[in-house]
């Protein structure tokens, strides 16, 4: 099971990738957003924002999202830590029913590009 150190990194990790992105999915990164992450097996949630190209993780704490976010993820650690690292795609953990992504429909429009 990954901690919350190895998934505060993959979060690090994967707004490091975006921000280097190019095309289609800069322009997704490009929002302006509240996110949240909870991590269901250790029971916390990761706050902060979607914001220039780059995830800011301002707040870690125990439980679900306290507040609404405008982007909210849902997922275990090690499914996240497999993600960022390339092992699982996104798509088909969504599809699937292991990670859950709520957004607007315009949100959601525009991270598909994402996937």
């Amino acid at each position: 099971m990954a901690t919350t150190e190895e998934c505060r990194s993959a979060l690090d990790r994967l707004s490091d990738n975006l921000a280097k992105a190019n095309g289609e999915v800069r322009s997704a990164a490009a929002l302006d957003r509240s996110l949240s992450c909870h991590i269901k097996d250790l029971d916390i949630t990761f706050t902060g924002r979607l914001a220039a190209g780059r995830i800011e993780v301002l707040d870690t704490h125990g439980g679900p999202p306290g507040q609404k976010a405008e982007i909210r993820l849902a997922m275990t650690g090690d499914d996240l830590v497999s993600m960022v690292d390339g092992e699982l795609n996104f798509a088909r953990a969504w599809a699937s029913g292991r990670v859950r992504l709520e957004a607007g429909l315009r949100d959601l429009l525009r991270l598909r590009s994402l996937l």
